[in-house]
């Protein structure tokens, strides 16, 4: 259900998002100078250690005071700053294309995925992009150029929902395409089968990337909020079931939030972040009271 890429683009919420800054919790990998902690010791602005002068070793960062007290050389090494690989995984599955609110899960969670995007490149990180269904349908691997965010925009714009007969398969495949150790988000419903989702998100943090889910539902999903006879229709397997929704409304609504409070419960156990909306929820403000809930771990 391709659409316009303009679409996702807010300039209104894109310019809120000018004064917040997108950090990982864990230190991460990379090269470019950016806002995030590095593993690696450089030369940049933060001091970390000394360890004795070597032959060949930048003249510019002897410590001359210790010198004087010791007569012994130090070089002054320092924490480098890096930036960010974001890697964002965008679920495209049939369930994706739900709209009873008259937006679709795939056009809230794309509008979610461009502002971070525009984001981290704000700040010079580096943004990927992964859509998949039953398989990895479309990547783009992590780069901080300039035109990349209309990379990301267009890939997502031109997506095809197809149905998801194998979380587990696509999860992995998206896993291994999140090389360097970053930051991952995850937009999708999580419908399908949750061994394979947990062991999908298991993956992804074996690689010790930091994971942020959001978890994308239709206000009828979660809540059955109508009335009367009702046809069902499974929007992957294209299945049918008539019934009366007041009938069944009671255990539907047990059995969602069971489904829900096993989610949370396996997120926590992963260090994941796992923020549930719906399509009636404004997109600019979740993302916003998220990041700023964020900022204040830090």
């Amino acid at each position: 259900m391709p659409f316009d890429p303009r679409a996702l683009i807010d300039p209104v919420f894109f310019s809120r998002l000018d004064s917040i800054e997108l950090r990982a919790r864990s230190i991460v990998e990379g090269s470019m100078h950016g806002l995030h902690r590095s593993p690696y010791l450089g030369m940049s602005v933060e001091f970390a250690s000394h360890r004795e002068y070597t032959p060949g070793d930048d003249l510019r960062h002897l410590n001359w005071k210790l010198y004087a007290r010791h007569d012994r050389l130090y070089i002054k090494e320092y924490d480098a700053d890096t930036n960010l690989n974001l890697y964002l995984i965008l679920d495209a599955s049939s369930s994706m294309g739900c709209a009873n609110t008259g937006r679709s899960k795939l056009h809230y969670a794309a509008s979610l995925a461009g502002a971070l995007a525009h984001l981290a490149l704000k700040q010079r990180d580096a943004v990927g992009l992964t859509l998949y269904a039953d398989a990895v349908t479309a990547h783009l691997p992590p780069r901080a150029k300039p035109n990349q965010l209309d990379e990301v925009l267009a890939t997502i714009a031109e997506a095809e929902l197809r149905p998801a007969t194998d979380n587990d398969r696509a999860l992995h495949q998206a896993a291994e395409l999140a090389g360097r150790r970053g930051l991952v988000v995850l937009f999708s419903d999580l419908f399908g089968d949750l061994e394979a989702i947990i062991g999908g998100l298991d993956h992804l943090r074996y690689h010790n990337h930091e994971v942020i889910i959001f978890h994308i539902l239709d206000p009828f999903e979660r809540d059955l909020s109508v009335d009367g006879h009702i046809r069902f229709r499974d929007l992957e397997s294209g299945e049918s079931l008539t019934t009366q929704a007041e009938s069944v409304r009671d255990a539907y609504k047990k059995a969602v939030d069971q489904w829900r409070q096993t989610l949370e419960i396996e997120c926590r156990k992963r260090a994941i972040d796992r923020i549930e909306l719906t399509t009636e929820d404004p997109p600019d403000r979740a993302l916003l009271d998220y990041l700023v809930k964020r900022a204040r771990t830090f």
